[in-house]
């Protein structure tokens, strides 16, 4: 099961907008331990910078339209970390969000993409 955690967000990186079709714009973005994502209107883009110089770069696309189903769990009194789950046609994907960041609000954006 691929696990990213999500550390806080950050402003729309310039360099993913080459990545996006027309009609796709970004929603919002978050600092991940080496690199970031970003959520848009169609789809998660999660980057990770591999090797010691970072020069590698897997950019990984999970459309929307692939999540079958999903869980949020937000931070409670002692767990100060959220989770979300989607499963999707790929498989399981979790993310840890730290920092505050709001768990509910992705859950909005994720429900209105999908339930449409």
């Amino acid at each position: 099961m691929p696990e990213f955690t999500f550390m806080r967000e950050i402003q729309i990186p310039q360099d993913i907008f080459p990545l996006l079709i027309q009609g796709e714009q970004p929603v919002c973005a978050f600092a991940t331990f080496r690199d970031g994502s970003v959520f848009t209107n169609k789809r998660l883009i999660l980057r990770d910078v591999q090797g010691m110089t970072g020069n590698k770069v897997q950019v990984m696309s999970l459309p929307y339209s692939q999540i079958v189903s999903w869980a949020s769990e937000n931070a409670g009194t002692f767990d100060a970390d959220s989770e979300l789950t989607l499963n999707t046609r790929a498989g399981i994907f979790k993310l840890n969000l730290r920092g505050g960041i709001d768990v509910r609000a992705l859950d909005n954006l994720i429900a209105q993409v999908v339930l449409v």
